[in-house]
């Protein structure tokens, strides 16, 4: 790529956006452009443009993709249970603005992140609608999101969505790890289904990667969605004993089937407004151990992303991040500022 494109990253200060601004940073002909609500907050380092504001007011929204080619939203509010008003004040409608913003933009491109939980079970296709649950109002709309660009996507305007596993490693904010930790501390955490299926870990630089990639890529059809995992694919038994014999966390002592580990979670959630602390379990966390088939074949052929990083240094990384910052444990829900 030889002209100069300007990227707007949402989400700056997240996760994947930290991630993403860094792996952008190393390439070359881009101007970036860091959309945030606290450039203090900001990866020590970034030297590219900061649009500081907030996603839920019209008017930043609106001017903010002015002179951009194309859009990274990198931008969450996320729970794990519940929360349904939240989720849908906070995430929804601030990236349905975005949208709306691109759609009137002379931006070209919008990259969007999403979750291979929003895969349907048994097939590793990420073009087939995600089916949304009930339990679980955040992923609905995430797949809402999903809907909502792919009706936009057009001969002029290009959307790329990827599905990403499970987040693991430095820069962390809400992540399966920092909530299963303190739970297996319990002994009351069963193995679901043997702890005998995959846990689709990734570490945030290759999410970094694959969301910076899909950003330079061209020509390809007006709509794409792809999946994005990690190197490899470790049983959810594997990662915990790994937990064990590295960090001394205990084991499940029992197991359990995935048609009783749903109910055993609604359980957990209809009891928690009458305890003094979150449930044990809910069932996201369920759904999240389910089975999706999902690979990174299409992601290689179509934006050329190969993983680099292995689970056990995400793990290793994103445990020794918590030791330094990580008082309590870590909350299902995203705080609300």
């Amino acid at each position: 790529m030889s002209t100069l494109q300007t990227l707007l990253v949402t989400g700056a200060n997240g996760f994947v956006g930290t991630h993403t601004l860094k792996w952008l940073s190393q390439q070359p002909n881009i101007r970036l452009i860091a959309a945030c609500r606290d450039k203090t907050k900001l990866y020590t380092g970034y030297t590219g443009e900061v649009r500081e504001g907030d996603m839920r007011d019209s008017q930043y929204v609106s001017s903010l993709l002015r002179e951009v080619d194309v859009v990274v939203n990198a931008m969450a509010w996320s729970s794990l249970y519940g929360h349904g008003k939240e989720s849908h004040a906070l995430f929804y409608l601030p990236v349905k603005q975005l949208i709306t913003a691109y759609e009137n933009s002379s931006a070209v491109q919008f990259i969007n992140l999403s979750s291979t939980a929003a895969t349907p079970k048994q097939s590793a296709d990420a073009h087939a609608p995600g089916v949304p649950h009930d339990f679980w109002p955040h992923m609905k709309n995430v797949i809402n999101i999903e809907n909502d660009l792919q009706k936009l996507a057009s001969d002029k305007k290009s959307v790329m969505n990827l599905r990403v596993g499970i987040f693991v490693g430095e820069h962390y904010a809400l992540g399966l790890l920092p909530i299963l930790l303190p739970r297996l501390k319990t002994h009351l955490v069963p193995w679901v289904q043997g702890g005998n299926t995959p846990m689709a870990l990734i570490d945030g630089r290759d999410i970094g990667q694959a969301m910076g990639r899909a950003a330079l890529t061209e020509g390809l059809q007006s709509y794409e969605s792809m999946n994005v995992v990690g190197k490899t694919t470790p049983t959810v038994r594997e990662v915990i004993t790994f937990l064990n014999a590295e960090y001394h966390y205990p084991k499940p002592h029992f197991s359990v089937p995935f048609w009783l580990a749903y109910p055993f979670a609604w359980l957990m959630e209809k009891l928690n407004p009458v305890l003094p602390w979150e449930p044990l379990i809910v069932r996201s966390i369920i759904h999240l151990l389910e089975h999706t088939f999902t690979d990174n074949d299409k992601a290689a052929a179509l934006i050329g992303y190969h993983p680099q990083y292995h689970w056990h240094d995400a793990v290793r990384r994103q445990i020794a991040e918590m030791d330094l910052h990580q008082t309590r444990a870590m909350s299902m829900v995203k705080a609300i500022e």
